[in-house]
């Protein structure tokens, strides 16, 4: 998505979000929040993998993208939830952004009654109002963009995910959205191959911004653009990162997919 894109969908969700706040009382949120028993440690599940040098996959489950157009025209997120937890996914990622991307936070909770496995809620995340939100839903994690937040935001948001006890990843696109996140010691890092002007995905973004992020202590996480095994191997082979989160390539061959045989 082009910048001006990314601005876009931001716009659309502060307009939304007016609407909801207005609708939505935060302790309704909590009430919902404390009912809820099925919710799952996400980083937990990786960083135990990690430690004992196995691959994790985040796979995603979405619609469309502005990328990709539509990708798949039936549609059932709990039929793929499944598929994925069937094939040892390690954890889900869902968009839940209605106007690009057609998600919905209804995906969450129908997925949770289907499959137990925790689940990312994709999302653009700018008002702390949509971390309760996402969790009433069922979501274990969310995912902060740093090219749509200021330091200031970003932390806000971080500071409140963890009061509500999720997990976060703080995904980065470039080498100096790198450098403003070296402090947050509990997130996961999550490196983004697409460029965010041209959409086009380079798997050698992992790798320079890698040099930056080698010394960080959490877990990284290789994002977009991942075809294959092979690539997986290759980022794995030239970093430390075992983490990954795959959408399109399986997406588009659910039933047989090689991917699948390095978990």
């Amino acid at each position: 998505m082009e910048a001006n894109s990314l601005d876009q969908i931001i716009n659309k969700k502060k307009e939304k979000l007016n609407f909801l706040k207005k609708k939505i009382k935060i302790e309704d949120l909590k009430y919902k929040i404390a009912k809820f028993d099925k919710y799952i440690d996400f980083k937990d599940k990786i960083y135990s993998n990690f430690m004992k040098g196995k691959f994790s996959l985040i796979a995603e489950i979405k619609k469309a993208s502005p990328s990709a157009g539509i990708i798949i025209d039936d549609y059932n997120p709990e039929k793929i939830a499944a598929i994925y937890q069937k094939n040892n996914s390690t954890c889900l990622s869902v968009l839940t952004e209605e106007d690009f991307f057609n998600g919905s936070l209804d995906h969450i909770s129908k997925i949770k009654e289907k499959v137990n496995l925790p689940i990312l809620c994709k999302d653009f995340f700018i008002d702390k109002f949509q971390i309760p939100l996402s969790k009433s839903f069922g979501a274990d994690a969310i995912l902060l963009i740093v090219a749509a937040l200021n330091q200031n935001k970003l932390e806000e948001l971080y500071n409140t995910a963890l009061e509500y006890e999720m997990s976060v990843i703080i995904e980065v696109h470039t080498i100096e959205e790198a450098e403003r996140i070296s402090s947050f010691n509990n997130a996961m890092i999550g490196i983004n191959n697409r460029n965010l002007k041209t959409l086009k995905t380079n798997l050698n973004n992992t790798f320079e911004i890698y040099k930056t992020l080698k010394n960080f202590d959490g877990i990284l996480i290789s994002e977009s653009g991942i075809k294959n095994k092979d690539d997986i191997l290759k980022i794995s082979n030239q970093t430390n990162i075992k983490t990954f989160l795959i959408g399109e390539s399986l997406l588009k061959n659910l039933d047989d997919n090689s991917i699948f045989s390095l978990l």
